[in-house]
């Protein structure tokens, strides 16, 4: 027997020991929920549950952020319904002013003032509707051009949007005879003496001496013929003579009342009405060289109906040119002129001076990616990029407010492009929202089974530690008690 070294001792204490720190570790991770409280517990499992702590928290961060981006894109969306709302209503009252029974000086300036106050409070909802102190319908600081829609005055036609800030406008052709409809106004093409001449030439090219009708009287061609004493007929001259008064009886040698078709050609001066091939040709009576007949305004030539249209495709895209830099011109760039033009026209649009996009973009994910990034872009939505600014309704016969309606039809195309451009960002949003949701929960779920406590494992392993730490102890007072014998031997 030794008392130097009590090995059953030191070993229950050794062991002892070891269950204790076991079962310190497992009433560790049922207090705290977590089966890796440190780097110790499990290194890598740190490393990985760290990280996508990381990802968790950024996704959940993200969704927010996504949230806020609702919040804000409904905010102008909201303010858009307005502006939409006022536009329909300037519709309606461009449309009531047009009307020719509106008086320019009572009913049209009260109409005039409504689009005013219209106008203004579309401008204060663009200057004032803003999200965490951000101005949502402001634009951007800076400032840029843009350019106006190019506008066919109600003109029959085609018109192109040549993409640079011009257009070309081809009118339907005219022909003489024809009814033309021009800021409100109705005019009919009348001829010009070369109009007749023309039509007097094509005619006879597809039939020798045509009859020709002039201000009622027919001019019939009939051929040469010698005389014929036996059937007391006399000579015929060649020429034109007029219908139902050609005789040439009782040996008398006929005349013709127009030598040849030139003298025919001849006969078209103002005023005079010319039938040929079954068609009238109406010579406009045009002494003071304007276009215009000087007994009958609402007859006119295609050059003088050219230089009209041009001037209202002008006033047309006029509206909303803050700059002054709509012009029209011939399409052989010469300016309009009564005598000048062949129905197509270079269109030089209208144009504003507005404030930038304004453009944020929303971080939609947990790591440093630009694909994580959602840009919402929202134009200015005031009067000027709207092409309403200056917006004038009381005209003398409504044809402004007949362009203007094109100019709010245009204004409201542009707010419901705009609105769209919202949806469609909130829609993508809100999916975006249930996919980070859906990822941030699936990431903890897989976190989860990296660092938390299973309770009911660790409980068992807590119960077992338990028993061993009162087991150890037991056997550590009987390993101590057991060396108590050399007492015995030394009494």
């Amino acid at each position: 027997m030794v008392v130097q070294h009590n090995m059953q001792a030191a070993n229950a204490n050794r062991m002892l020991g070891i269950t204790s720190g076991a079962q310190a570790k497992s009433t560790e991770k049922l207090s705290s929920g977590y089966k890796i409280n440190r780097a110790a517990d499990d290194a890598a499992g740190l490393t990985i549950s760290e990280k996508m702590r990381k990802q968790i928290r950024g996704l959940d961060k993200a969704s927010s952020n996504a949230q806020d981006g609702v919040s804000s894109v409904q905010t102008a969306e909201g303010a858009l319904t307005e502006v939409h709302s006022m536009l329909q209503r300037m519709n309606e009252l461009a449309v009531q002013a047009a009307n020719g029974t509106n008086s320019k000086d009572t009913d049209r300036k009260a109409i005039q003032d409504e689009i005013d106050q219209l106008n203004t409070e579309i401008d204060r909802v663009a200057e004032t509707t803003k999200f965490n102190e951000i101005y949502l319908l402001k634009g951007d600081d800076g400032e840029k051009t843009i350019n106006m829609k190019a506008h066919d005055a109600g003109l029959k036609g085609t018109l192109t949007d040549n993409g640079d800030g011009t257009a070309t406008f081809k009118m339907d052709e005219l022909n003489v005879g024809d009814t033309v409809s021009i800021g409100g106004k109705q005019y009919t093409i009348g001829a010009t003496k070369a109009d007749t001449d023309a039509a007097i030439d094509a005619a006879n090219a597809k039939q020798a001496n045509p009859d020709v009708t002039v201000n009622g009287v027919t001019y019939k061609y009939v051929a040469a013929k010698t005389a014929d004493a036996g059937n007391n007929l006399g000579a015929v001259t060649a020429g034109y003579y007029v219908d139902g008064k050609y005789d040439n009886t009782n040996n008398q040698t006929a005349t013709p009342d127009k030598a040849a078709l030139a003298d025919i050609k001849a006969l078209a001066t103002g005023g005079t009405t010319i039938t040929v091939d079954n068609k009238d040709y109406k010579v406009i009576n045009d002494a003071v060289a304007d276009g215009v007949d000087d007994n009958d305004t609402s007859v006119i030539t295609k050059q003088k109906a050219y230089e009209l249209a041009g001037k209202e495709l002008l006033a047309a895209n006029h509206i909303g040119d803050t700059e002054n830099k709509a012009t029209v011109k011939n399409s052989d760039d010469s300016d309009l002129a009564y005598d000048k033009g062949d129905g197509t026209f270079k269109i030089t649009v209208g144009q504003a001076k507005v404030a930038n996009t304004l453009s944020f973009s929303l971080h939609v994910g947990a790591d440093a990616d630009m694909t994580n990034k959602i840009t919402v872009d929202i134009d200015t939505m005031n009067s000027a990029n709207l092409g309403i600014k200056g917006l004038n309704v009381t005209d003398k016969n409504g044809t402004a407010a007949t362009y203007a309606i094109d100019a709010i039809s245009d204004a409201i195309s542009k707010v419901s492009s705009q609105r769209s451009a919202l949806g469609a960002v909130q829609n993508r949003l809100e999916h975006t929202i249930d996919n980070l949701d859906n990822i941030s929960e699936n990431t903890s779920s897989a976190e989860s089974r990296i660092r938390d406590t299973d309770m009911a494992k660790e409980m068992v392993n807590y119960s077992k530690n338990n028993i061993l730490a009162q087991a150890g102890q037991s056997m550590l007072a009987q390993a101590n008690q057991s060396n108590q014998g050399v007492l015995s031997l030394l009494q």
